[in-house]
């Protein structure tokens, strides 16, 4: 069987679903597009699952979702974990939270009854599990009450997230076009802080990128250094990268064009990290000295490799753009 390469997906998603007329009822799913998967549970829009299908729970609210998985298979493993808990192999027994204390009749155990503070027990849980706990992973929450819940079980545990994991709060749902209002965004431990400028328009779910767009910038910056041959040495080791000779990776900060081998980059994000740990979260370029997420050099370098498809239809968006600018601008000069 033909193994598929693709990149790794703009967005991808585990969410928890709590219904808006009993809180009691939860649903925790996956998906790429969270509005639309919203739509469809919610029955504005055909899909959905049979479990969300009751008019009685309906409409259901997306209160927190974990984002930045490298691919559906991943996404579905963390989401499978977080579902059954009791039985996962992702956790270890003498670690594990839910106990299941019923036997189903072929013999497995019984899934345990979730509530929203054994979900986000288990998500603390599962965050911290060396099997995720190294991904590029983000938590996001949608409503202030299970906000507050995280926060009331966190302060409860001597274990902690891994330094510089992201915890991002947007309270405002979707909101009217025009009124300027941006999301509130806090790191894990850190004080929230309100970001400025009138750019944001959409909120909660809706303010999620659903494509590549917010990397056009940097996809574009390594079409043009690898088109035109202009890789130099490796930031790194400073050996020679002959075109096409192996696996090479661009710093994603605006304005530098360090380019190094895979391997380099990340023998020098590990350089310090225990033994233990094989896969970068995060590091240094050597060359402009600005922070590079391990998560983002990897989405680059996914659609480099693997995307032609979807850098093609980014980067000529953003050439269709230019295009239409400069007729208009023409005609009123």
């Amino acid at each position: 069987m033909a193994v598929q390469c693709k990149p790794i997906p703009a967005l991808y998603t585990v969410y928890i679903l709590r219904s808006t007329l009993r809180h009691a009822s939860l649903y925790i799913g996956s998906t790429p597009n969270p509005p639309r998967r919203l739509s469809q549970h919610n029955g504005v829009v055909r899909g959905g699952a049979a479990r969300t299908a009751r008019q009685s729970l309906r409409p259901w609210e997306m209160v927190a979702l974990v984002s930045g998985f490298p691919s559906m298979t991943a996404a579905l493993k963390f989401e499978w974990a977080l579902t059954n808990p009791h039985i996962s192999v992702h956790i270890p027994s003498t670690s594990r939270i839910t106990i299941s204390t019923g036997v189903k009749a072929n013999g497995q155990p019984r899934r345990p009854s979730k509530s929203l503070a054994s979900i986000l027990s288990n998500l603390h849980l599962l965050l911290r599990v060396p099997s995720f706990a190294r991904w590029p992973l983000k938590l996001h929450f949608f409503a202030p009450d299970v906000h507050a819940a995280w926060q009331k079980w966190c302060a409860t545990v001597t274990e902690h997230l891994r330094p510089g994991f992201q915890v991002l709060t947007d309270f405002g749902g979707a909101l009217p076009t025009g009124t300027g209002e941006a999301p509130t965004v806090s790191a894990s431990g850190g004080a929230e802080e309100q970001p400025s400028g009138q750019e944001a328009q959409a909120r909660g779910i809706h303010a999620l990128p659903l494509n590549y767009e917010p990397m056009k910038h940097y996809v574009a910056k390594g079409q043009e250094l690898f088109e035109f041959e202009r890789l130099g040495d490796c930031v790194v080791c400073r050996a020679p990268m002959p075109p096409g000779k192996g696996l090479y990776a661009v710093c994603s900060n605006p304005g530098c064009d360090g380019v190094g081998h895979l391997s380099c980059w990340s023998r020098h994000f590990l350089a310090g990290a225990e033994a233990d740990n094989v896969l970068p979260v995060q590091g240094q370029c050597p060359k402009c000295a600005g922070t590079v997420d391990w998560g983002d050099m990897m989405k680059e370098l996914t659609l480099r490799l693997r995307g032609e498809k979807e850098v093609k239809k980014l980067l000529n968006r953003r050439r269709r753009q230019k295009a239409q600018k400069i007729p208009k601008e023409s005609k009123e000069g």
